[in-house]
């Protein structure tokens, strides 16, 4: 989804205080498919079968991807420069399917989280597995479906799901920020 446009054009003003999401497609394909029973390796290599996760996973399911993308919109969306090794970064690898199974016994589901506050200090930012309930808006996100809610000091709570991303919503995405730089970049 084009989020920095988004963000961007359609809340001028607003000063973004933290946000929370799941923003990496291939690891909450992994999570979904433990659910249903499979062990580990099986949902790795049913998201490679199916051609979200690539050949070496471990980008993904070490939290690496969610920590760029937690980067980068810290960077541009808060101001506040920060790379992807600043990023507390913890992924799904050592996860079972017999937790899985146990938290959603308990009615809570298993997604790793990506997370940045703006503090005193600072802004803090996370990578991590997190057993949310039913109440949170990340229950019923599952597949390679994605979603991020912004917390902003004008409006409150701000929620963005982008159902079964392909392709073409990722270069989408990237046109869509193309094109607002070049509307404000002067012309030579």
């Amino acid at each position: 989804a084009p989020i920095f446009s988004i963000f961007r054009e359609t809340l001028p003003g607003a000063n973004l205080l933290s946000f929370r999401g799941i923003l990496n497609s291939t690891t909450n394909m992994i999570l979904s498919q433990l659910e249903t029973g499979l062990d580990f390796e099986s949902a790795v290599a049913h998201t490679q079968r199916i051609g979200i996760a690539e050949t070496d996973p471990s980008g993904d399911i070490d939290g690496w991807d969610a920590a760029v993308k937690v980067a980068a919109l810290v960077t541009v969306l808060m101001e506040t420069p920060l790379k992807p090794q600043q990023v507390e970064r913890n992924g799904i690898r050592e996860i079972t399917r017999e937790e899985v199974a146990k938290g959603l016994q308990n009615g809570k589901r298993w997604k790793l989280i990506c997370a940045a506050k703006r503090e005193m200090d600072g802004v803090k930012a996370r990578v991590a597995l997190e057993l949310v309930g039913s109440e949170s808006p990340f229950y019923q996100i599952d597949g390679t479906t994605s979603i991020i809610q912004f917390e902003t000091d004008m409006l409150g709570l701000f929620t963005i799901i982008e159902e079964d991303p392909g392709p073409e919503t990722t270069a989408y995405g990237c046109l869509a920020d193309f094109l607002n730089i070049a509307r404000r970049s002067p012309r030579c």
